[in-house]
């Protein structure tokens, strides 16, 4: 099937390790030359605010000079300014202040994709497809997603009025919504997918990641799980602490987990397993590909080294440097390289990037298209490669510098330009909700909250995926009858998803896509591999 990790589309694309807040930047700094440099950019900046042929904004200056010195470093040192701040510490944080709805906007409209659970918009049956079209009374008709979040997050206790539209209702509903504190999930979903394998799907590594993880197993644990498969596609990293203590789950016996090593004495640091690891005899399978970094890469790291796990997938992303985040007067903030990450056999996880030409080539270049699919528990896909050699603990030769080569390799088939110009253009999303404008009830009159029911007996009519070309046609989506038989069977598992979202939510839409997933369905067949690896009986 021509997908891989389908997680719900966010905002934020994070690549942190540790988050150390405080710090003065003046300690990690110890040039002679530093202040000379200060005081010769303090007179450019002076003379050209001073004699300037135009008026100069000096904080536009300061900005760009700023990323100016930060582009010459890696790609991964980066000025955060203020504005944007709040919403990166909620990533980290684990939670918001605000009404609780996953949104788009879609033709101008602000449209609720999800009422977060336990949030104050899902109490209030606030609904999927609801159009949110005043805030307070004025329009939010053409609001933008940085607008969308000045008027409806705020303290929490405070009140926010919004006027909803909902098809199947005459008249608009008004609702005063009591902000609160909104929880941000690491664990998209959990479920048993069959009566021994569990799923976890982890989307981040977040202050809640190691606690979200744990309930998760002890769940699974309740409904008879005897192995697990760990979903890190897509998963960007976050916080070190966090993939520490994921890892402990399942590696005890004081191993080693990852260490750090910086210019810098006091940035080198090593973090060891502690006993007790309560999963450390569950077989394991980890899923990986080209978004999966930093964290997960330290995570699925000392699987592989430990040969603990199973590596599934694609070459991760290849991010082994640790930031820390220095607060600056303004509350603006950088984000600076102060070490580089290491697996327990050695293996430096970062790929080179000193002959791209800029941080857009660089994320641009992540993964390894050329590596051939199948059995590579001997790494024999990187042989030929210059990249270093190191040895796991069962003598297995793997390979640093260029992320994690997983021990099976399955490639992600590619979709269409037809389908990638659906995506693109949120197509299945918006023709959903035009379809359960005339199907909602028929569906819950059918399958009720039965979503083995939905999954194993609802299908989509010819008439309904003539209907969906039609409607792409109608926003201006070039049809190719070509494409559209190739990724017919894609099309059609995710607008499936798309509804099984809105009735069962995340684990709703993951328990779709996951029956045409070809890197899951495989990952699903390897366990004897998996427990022959780590030898477990």
């Amino acid at each position: 099937m021509k997908f891989g990790k389908f997680k719900i589309p966010f905002s934020i694309l994070l690549l942190t390790l540790g988050i150390i807040l405080g710090t003065q930047i003046q300690k990690v700094f110890s040039d002679d030359n530093l202040r000379d440099s200060i005081i010769k950019f303090n007179d450019v900046l002076t003379y050209t605010q001073k004699y300037y042929v135009d008026n100069v904004d000096t904080q536009k200056l300061v900005n760009a000079a700023i990323n100016g010195m930060l582009n010459k470093l890696d790609p991964h040192s980066v000025y955060i300014p203020a504005n944007q701040m709040e919403s990166v510490e909620d990533s980290f944080r684990g939670d918001f202040d605000g009404i609780g709805i996953e949104f788009q906007i879609i033709n101008d409209t602000l449209t609720v994709v999800s009422a977060i659970s336990g949030g104050p918009s899902e109490a209030l049956g606030i609904q999927p497809g609801d159009r949110i079209v005043k805030i307070d009374g004025k329009s939010a008709i053409g609001i933008t997603d940085d607008n969308v979040r000045n008027k409806l997050r705020g303290k929490a206790g405070t009140k926010v009025n919004v006027t909803i539209l909902r098809y199947g209702v005459k008249n608009p509903i008004n609702f005063d919504i009591t902000r609160a504190k909104i929880p941000l999930y690491s664990v998209d979903a959990h479920f048993m997918y069959n009566d021994n394998t569990g799923y976890i799907s982890l989307s981040r590594f977040s202050e809640t990641t190691f606690d979200e993880v744990n309930s998760s197993l002890k769940d699974l644990k309740k409904d008879g799980m005897q192995q697990l498969i760990l979903d890190l596609r897509g998963n960007p990293g976050g916080l070190l602490n966090q993939a520490v203590k994921v890892a402990n789950l399942f590696i005890g016996d004081n191993k080693k987990i990852v260490y750090t090593k910086g210019r810098r004495s006091e940035f080198d640091e090593e973090y060891d397993a502690n006993d007790p690891a309560p999963y450390k005899d569950l077989p394991l399978i980890i899923l990986v590909n080209k978004g999966s970094a930093s964290a997960s890469e330290i995570v699925s790291g000392a699987m592989q080294d430990w040969d603990r796990a199973l590596i599934v997938g694609e070459t991760t992303f290849g991010k082994g440097l640790v930031q820390r985040q220095f607060t600056l007067p303004d509350n603006s903030a950088l984000r600076l390289t102060i070490a580089r990450y290491y697996t327990p056999s050695g293996r430096l996880i970062q790929r080179d990037y000193k002959d791209l030409k800029n941080r857009e080539e660089y994320f641009a270049d992540a993964g390894n298209s050329n590596e051939p699919s199948g059995n590579n528990l001997e790494h024999t896909a990187e042989k030929d490669s210059a990249l270093p050699k190191y040895k796991t603990f069962d003598g297995r030769t793997v390979y640093g510098g260029g992320g994690i080569t997983p021990d099976y390799i399955v490639k992600m088939d590619n979709v269409s330009e037809f389908t990638m110009n659906l995506l693109k253009n949120n197509i299945f999303y918006q023709f959903i909700l035009d379809y359960l404008d005339n199907n909602k009830k028929s569906i819950k009159n059918e399958y009720g909250n039965n979503l083995e029911k939905f999954i194993d007996n609802f299908s989509f009519t010819n008439n309904d995926l003539n209907n969906f070309i039609k409607f792409s046609e109608s926003k201006n989506i070039k049809f190719s009858e070509k494409d559209f038989n190739n990724d017919k069977d894609y099309i059609s598992t995710r607008l499936k998803a798309e509804i099984a979202r809105i009735f069962w939510k995340n684990q709703g839409w993951y328990k779709v896509m996951l029956k045409e997933d070809n890197q899951f369905q495989k990952a699903v067949t390897l366990f004897n591999e998996a427990k022959e690896l780590a030898k477990l009986k």
